[in-house]
């Protein structure tokens, strides 16, 4: 077909429906090409990619092993269905899978999207309960967060709390326990900051002791609360979690479909206090960002639960058609190779530190209420008055203004409201690092300048 970049420009204004994006006021940015941490538009316009591409590239674009593995697999096949039948590539990233999750997680449940994963979790947690040996049938419940975010299937949004994301559809969900989200920069009056784990986790305790006997899991984004703002917990609060939810029998699903494949400066955010839930959710970036995939890890304990004879009716009845797929298998496994090779995540410390050094200069703009690093995952957040603390109006759109200005400069960055979010594939280069921090501080001066 051939075409300009006005013909296609039209077509992706009127024909394409983009997701999270009000249509009569989309202007097209269209990416032809890509290149290490460059993309490339038609125009030939290049950007720096400040968000991984929705926080999903991890070695950056092109990677030359990634690339070849997804080639070669083609060479084998491409599609195989996991209802019934596997694949050898499949197998194997299963495997490696299990090998480098925290302890305990010895199954893989294979979907397409980290929202699938979630989904997967959540009627695994509640088929464990009705039917283990011991059954609890009166679990059928969720404990989850005020302001997260999991995904926008109708399990997963019924668990997430962003309610301008999600209000449209409340009729539509199930009921689920909402905690406030333990915010270690926002306490509340009374709570300073060397209290603020033990505050949330009595206010978690204080649910449990009364609500236990129906809570099936408790959902929770590990470390940080991604679609929230990039919200940080105090530190020591994962692994009162975890204590407390074996203490009242309820299971634990870690989302770290955000978080995971080594944002947080580890390869999974539960390392960082040696956390091990009974299940975990991964998207994103498994495949390094190259095609869709994503999983469930579970324990044992869950596994065998769903083991019996066909007339049992034990089954786990839920699948997806490219679950599993051996394609983007391949091109997780060469990811994971790339992690060892390159020494990925031991070459992320001096970029953590670069971030830093700029993000402590950008937190002195006038218009910067507070700024939060976890990683390589930071939110800038802009404010109308600091010294206040007053928000900007939401709909004055300061965050996407901001983006709009940094984009037209060369580096591409979305925002969560008024909270601009950087999240640099992990092979971003130092001098990278310095150009999107640089373009950024100037776009935050154009957007607060009146």
């Amino acid at each position: 077909m051939n075409t300009n970049p006005s013909q296609l420009e039209s077509w992706d204004k009127e024909i394409v429906w983009h997701a999270f994006t009000q249509m009569s006021e989309y202007e097209p940015l269209i990416i032809d090409q890509a290149e290490g941490c460059t993309l490339i538009d038609i125009h030939g316009k290049r950007y720096l990619d400040g968000v991984s591409s929705l926080w999903c590239n991890v070695h950056g674009h092109r990677h030359p092993k990634i690339d070849a593995a997804i080639k070669a697999q083609v060479d084998k096949v491409s599609h195989v269905t996991n209802l019934g039948s596997s694949n050898t590539t499949t197998i194997q990233l299963a495997k490696r899978l299990t090998e480098i999750a925290p302890a305990g997680l010895e199954h893989v449940f294979f979907s397409s999207d980290g929202a699938s994963a979630v989904e997967v979790a959540l009627k695994m947690a509640f088929q464990y309960w009705q039917q283990r040996k011991d059954s609890k049938p009166k679990k059928t419940g969720y404990l989850a967060y005020a302001d997260a975010y999991h995904g926008d299937t109708i399990g997963s949004v019924s668990v997430s709390g962003v309610a301008q994301f999600h209000a449209m559809f409340k009729p539509l969900l199930f009921n689920v326990q909402r905690l406030p989200s333990p915010n270690r920069d926002r306490l509340p009056e009374g709570v300073t900051p060397e209290d603020a784990c033990k505050h949330h986790l009595d206010i978690l305790e204080s649910v449990l002791k009364e609500k236990h006997e129906e809570i099936a899991a408790l959902v929770i984004e590990p470390l940080v609360q991604g679609a929230a703002g990039m919200i940080m917990q105090p530190e020591g609060y994962l692994n009162g979690v975890r204590e407390l939810t074996k203490k009242y029998d309820v299971l634990m699903i870690c989302d770290e479909v955000a978080v995971g494949i080594g944002r947080t400066g580890k390869m999974f955010a539960c390392e960082h206090e040696q956390v091990e839930p009974d299940l975990l959710c991964l998207g994103k970036g498994l495949t390094g960002g190259y095609l869709p995939m994503s999983a469930t890890l579970a324990t044992t304990e869950l596994w065998n639960t769903f083991l019996g004879s066909y007339a049992d009716s034990k089954t786990f009845f839920h699948g997806h058609t490219f679950g599993g797929n051996p394609l983007s298998s391949a091109a997780a496994i060469a990811s994971f190779d790339i992690f060892e090779e390159e020494q990925t995540l031991e070459n992320l410390q001096p970029k953590i530190a670069r971030l830093a050094e700029h993000l402590a200069r950008i937190a002195d703009h006038p218009h910067v209420g507070n700024v939060r690093q976890c990683g390589m995952m930071v939110g800038i957040e802009l404010v109308k008055d600091r010294a206040t603390g007053e928000q900007y109006d939401w709909t004055e759109e300061r965050g996407m203004n901001a983006c709009k200005h940094a984009t037209d400069n060369g580096v591409w960055v979305r925002p969560l409201g008024n909270v601009i979010v950087l999240m640099p594939p992990l092979a971003i280069s130092l001098d990278e690092i310095d150009q999107i921090c640089t373009t950024v501080e100037q776009a935050i001066h154009f957007a607060t300048a009146s």
